[in-house]
């Protein structure tokens, strides 16, 4: 459960708000309920509803608390959120664009990976179909196993894939 003090903004766990409360003089308790989080000018903090929407590489995230109907909530927002940088003395600057860019690819690349796999283990459950004398029909399998190997080729690969029909 997180809390929220009313005259600091601050949000924290429980446990953090115990041991924030213990180090400030406070009293302790068993139970923490809304009587003695009112008697310590906190309020509960809840679970406000996931960030819907958005593309492949964006997910839902915490950007801190709303009151919502005199009640606090978890505000979530689609991210990830890039920013310029500056130059260390390590790296150079760079812009949110360029984050933003190369995010993108390193997404592209694991999903591609991840796409691949899945081929992969495809053409491994079938190869028994290439041998001499599978009972097959070897030209249906041929081309079932040549529209796996295309799948790279695809024009949404690697988010948007059209997985070939495995002959019966």
């Amino acid at each position: 459960m997180q809390i929220r003090l009313r005259s600091t903004g601050q949000v924290m766990y429980e446990s953090e708000f115990r041991a924030y409360t213990k180090a400030n003089g406070g009293p302790s308790w068993d139970a923490t309920t809304t009587e003695v989080l009112e008697a310590l000018g906190a309020d509960v903090v809840f679970e406000g509803p996931q960030a819907t929407g958005g593309t492949v590489y964006q997910y839902s995230q915490a950007s801190g608390v709303e009151q919502v109907d005199g009640k606090w909530y978890t505000k979530y927002i689609l991210g990830p959120v890039f920013v310029d940088t500056p130059a260390t003395e390590e790296t150079p600057a760079k812009t949110a664009l360029e984050h933003e860019t190369a995010y993108k690819a390193s997404k592209d690349a694991e999903q591609a990976k991840s796409v691949r796999a899945s081929r992969d283990e495809k053409l491994k459950d079938c190869d028994w179909t290439q041998v001499a004398d599978a009972p097959v029909d070897k030209a249906v399998w041929a081309t079932y196993r040549q529209a796996l190997r295309d799948v790279t080729t695809q024009t949404g690969f690697p988010w948007t894939i059209t997985w070939p029909d495995e002959p019966k």
